[in-house]
């Protein structure tokens, strides 16, 4: 794996996976809710009455996208400030505050155990710094992997992290389960035990991940892009080597400088289109519904006639499969390429949601609408639930990346927020009108991007430049 002349894979993979725990973390905040919110509903209901109204719970359940809609936009101040690195430790510690402040939102300064007003905005609070870590990480962790990686394997590496977010939420899920069942022997133990102490087990469990990222992050290295941006040839040039051998990280260093003068604090010093697209992008990712069939899953399943345990059986085995074609992504990325995976990607949903809506329409629900869900979910893990984060990651120069992946990511939580809160009142207006949605934004995601978006495989950042200067 060493080697003095073409450097050290062991070394860039150690990193890559330290930074890949954001994903995870990612992953896992964002999923911790699912378990604990029917509790939360009780335990703030039994205190606050009629106040906590399903509005109230609504917000409770996601003020967490709140917070990534936050942490989205702010990631680009951070990172082109304080570096891709320091930016990721600012997100290990808000998932550790966030972790132990939703355990305990009492904080030892109110009373424990009662619910009250100020209780719950407290609570949100704390949830709502863990969303300002889930948008950090979720912009600078696929930045960072990108600009440590080389370009023939960038995809496959950025994918890596697409995979940690899917594997961080089914690790939780399998927590949640395990607390849930360590509570007691029968239905109404149990539930008693969730209003008191399960839903803040399930919280504080994700200290333990965010604090060892946290200390891993103080061991891995700045990227090489932004040490060049900031005229540290020197470190930058010592982390190269590692990662590519000497010859080549010349080389590398050298487009870098070439790129670091090339007006560097426009926005739109390479047009409006590039921006453009990578909004686009994350508008599409969430737009075809993927969120929806995510969080809605165990209520869905339970449309489809799924009792107790087995609608939770079928959510994992979602899971499962989003896990295995996510990693169908990882190894044909950078063999395929971007572009033909989304538009693949894009064909599959199109047809899962038609087949959902038909099935709907005529209420033909069972093993049918299971398989096409799975279809589906099975489509969107292949392609763009990787590929647009390694698009995000990759498409834009070196001198605008941060403060344009900021918007990018920005505009993606912003459309997940949407789309996750339109999907009540939509669905009852109508379940197959809602998924015909989904459908024609899957097809219309396939003709931007076989008519819009560039094909990135094998390109250097540092190709970007030009390949953006010349459209």
């Amino acid at each position: 794996m060493t080697n003095q002349e073409q450097g050290s894979r062991l070394y860039l993979l150690s990193i890559v996976l330290v930074a890949i725990i954001g994903g995870l973390l990612f992953g896992y905040d964002t999923a911790v809710v699912s378990g604990a919110e029917k509790a939360l509903e009780n335990f703030f209901q039994e205190g606050l009455g009629d106040l906590y109204t399903s509005g109230w719970h609504g917000f409770t359940a996601s003020s967490a996208l709140l917070g990534c809609v936050i942490g989205g936009a702010i990631s680009g101040l951070l990172a082109s400030r304080f570096g891709r690195k320091r930016s990721l430790l600012i997100a290990a510690v808000l998932f550790f505050i966030s972790a132990l402040g939703s355990w305990c939102p009492e904080s030892g300064i109110l009373p424990y155990g009662e619910a009250s007003e100020t209780l719950l905005v407290v609570f949100n609070f704390y949830r709502i710094l863990g969303g300002v870590g889930v948008g950090l990480a979720s912009a600078v962790c696929p930045m960072y992997i990108a600009e440590i990686s080389p370009a023939k394997i960038r995809g496959t590496l950025v994918s890596c992290n697409q995979f940690a977010i899917i594997f961080g939420m089914l690790v939780v899920y399998f927590v949640n389960y395990m607390i849930r069942s360590s509570l007691g022997d029968t239905s109404e133990a149990i539930q008693t035990a969730m209003n008191a102490i399960g839903w803040r087990r399930m919280f504080v469990s994700e200290a333990f991940p965010a604090g060892l990222f946290g200390v891993l992050v103080l061991f891995i290295p700045e990227t090489p892009r932004f040490l060049a941006l900031r005229g540290c040839d020197d470190k930058a040039y010592s982390i190269l080597t590692h990662i590519n051998g000497p010859a080549e990280a010349r080389t590398i260093l050298d487009n870098i400088k070439a790129t670091v003068h090339e007006k560097r604090e426009r926005l739109f010093a390479y047009g409006t289109a590039v921006v453009v697209i990578g909004v686009l992008l994350s508008f599409f990712q969430q737009a075809v519904g993927i969120n929806v069939v995510l969080y809605y899953a165990p209520r869905i399943f339970e449309n489809m006639g799924a009792t107790g345990n087995a609608s939770m059986v079928q959510t994992v085995v979602m899971g499962v499969v989003n896990i295995i074609f996510t990693v169908v992504a990882i190894f044909t990325v950078d063999k395929m390429g971007r572009k033909p995976l989304l538009i693949i990607g894009s064909a599959g949903m199109m047809i899962g949601m038609i087949a959902l809506a038909a099935l709907s329409f005529t209420d033909s629900i069972g093993l049918a609408a299971l398989i096409f869900i799975i279809i589906y979910t099975a489509s969107f893990m292949m392609s763009w639930g990787p590929i647009c984060w390694v698009l995000i990651a990759e498409i834009f120069p070196n001198t605008i990346r941060s403060q344009a992946v900021a918007i990018a990511v920005a505009a993606q939580w912003i459309s997940n927020f949407l789309v996750s809160a339109t999907f009540p009142s939509l669905s009852a207006w109508s379940v197959g009108g809602t998924y015909c949605l989904y459908a024609l934004m899957s097809q219309l995601s396939a003709l931007f991007v076989w008519r819009w978006v560039p094909e990135t495989k094998g390109k250097t950042l540092e190709e970007m430049s030009e390949l953006w200067r010349n459209r």
